[in-house]
């Protein structure tokens, strides 16, 4: 059975903003990014993309700070500076929370599904800009804020610490790999998360013998609950709980991150709410409304039984690197090798064409060679005449009358 989850917004007046075009037109009059409104507001930019596009309405201290900041915009020759309460549990530069450790950011106006719960209108902080000098201060900058935090999501959505430290590096090596596309994507950080989330939850796993053996659970009992609902939940249905109440994105964010409609993100959320209510005392005992901060403080608490500490990017960045080399030296080595076949092939073909030998046939008829017959009466008869007769001197040719 699913939870209707009440979405009316707060009883205070809201703040007027200006019209969605206008927001937008303030934010490029004064030359900024949506990562520099976002890390200003305390939001993610696709929050901020969303508010300029008026698919949401920001609601509470969210909508506060956003339209103090647009007056600030607005008003002549007054800068617009960020405030400064960033925090620096954010899921990396590009203003994604991290893991069980940011708060929740604001739902769209309307929900979009009558089952689809609609997150509390609470402010998510995030770091400001972090200073780039070069592409591998870049990559640097960008795994140091959002590993760890990775490193969490994927422990809690396998609950294998091994695999979980793999899939991070796995995905940051893949993002040097191809660093100019992640660089200038709007949210590097949801391209690493999404590359680290598919090889973690990749179903080809269970048939390797490394992850066969299960990892020790956590110390704290409660922890062990958690985790175990967790890992209960059908893959799509945890993915979707993990974007939505650990990391903190929107329902629309979160439908489109995990290649789903925004009703069908908001049905497996409440389906999923509702199964681990069933296996969490502690989530059974609040209302629907508070389920998600309740989570949220849940995953925050939670502690694996080993540490988990990814390598220091510069190693991960090496690594990648050397992996790359290696696979560049065995394409030229096999390159090598096919073409120096192709040559001794070429050296070695025959230069005219020969017709090929047509294939023998059977003959019959034939007697066996099996020796000489054996004489029949007349035969043997002029044998014997044959010795008796002289061998020269007329008497062989002249008649003989019997």
């Amino acid at each position: 059975m699913t939870r209707n989850v009440d979405t009316t917004s707060s009883s205070a007046p809201e703040l007027s903003l200006p019209a969605p075009k206008e927001r937008c037109r303030l934010r490029e009059a004064a030359d900024l990014t949506h990562e520099q409104v976002a890390a200003a507001v305390g939001v993610t930019a696709a929050t901020v993309r969303s508010w300029e596009t008026g698919r949401t309405d920001p609601r509470g201290r969210n909508r506060e700070a956003y339209a103090a900041f647009l007056a600030a915009l607005a008003a002549p020759a007054a800068p617009a500076t960020a405030p400064d309460h960033a925090d620096t549990t954010s899921d990396g530069p590009a203003g994604t929370a991290s893991a069980a450790e940011t708060p929740r950011t604001e739902q769209p106006a309307e929900p979009a599904s009558a089952d689809a719960p609609a997150a509390p209108a609470e402010p998510v902080a995030h770091p400001a800009a972090v200073p780039m000098t070069g592409p591998a201060a870049d990559f640097d900058a960008l795994y140091d804020h959002a590993a760890p935090a990775l490193a969490r999501q994927t422990y809690l959505l396998t609950g294998r610490r091994t695999l979980a430290l793999k899939a991070v590096e796995r995905a940051f090596t893949r993002a040097w790999a191809r660093w100019p596309e992640v660089a200038t994507d709007p949210d590097p950080v949801g391209w690493v998360r999404a590359v680290a989330y598919d090889y973690a939850l990749s179903p080809w796993h269970r048939f390797r013998r490394a992850h066969r053996r299960q990892d020790a659970p956590p110390a704290d009992p409660a922890d062990r609950i958690l985790l175990a609902a967790v890992l209960a939940l059908p893959t799509r249905h945890r993915r979707t709980v993990m974007l939505y109440d650990g990391v903190g994105l929107d329902l629309p964010d979160t439908a489109a991150e995990t290649e789903a409609s925004t009703p069908t993100a908001g049905i497996r959320l409440v389906h999923a709410h509702a199964d681990l209510a069933d296996r969490i005392p502690q989530l059974a005992e609040v209302p629907p409304e508070k389920q998600s901060a309740l989570l949220r403080d849940l995953f925050t608490a939670l502690r694996p039984a080993a540490p988990l500490d990814p390598r220091p990017a510069a190693a991960v960045r090496g690594g990648g690197e050397r992996r790359v080399r290696l696979w560049s030296r065995g394409a030229l080595g096999l390159t090598a090798v096919i073409a120096t076949a192709t040559g001794y092939t070429a050296m070695t073909a025959p230069t005219h064409y020969e017709p090929p030998q047509s294939p023998g046939q059977s003959v019959s008829g034939v007697p066996p060679l099996s020796g000489p017959q054996r004489l029949t009466e007349p035969r043997r008869q002029l044998q014997e005449k044959l010795r008796a007769d002289p061998e020269a001197g007329p008497a062989r040719i002249a008649p003989k009358v019997e």
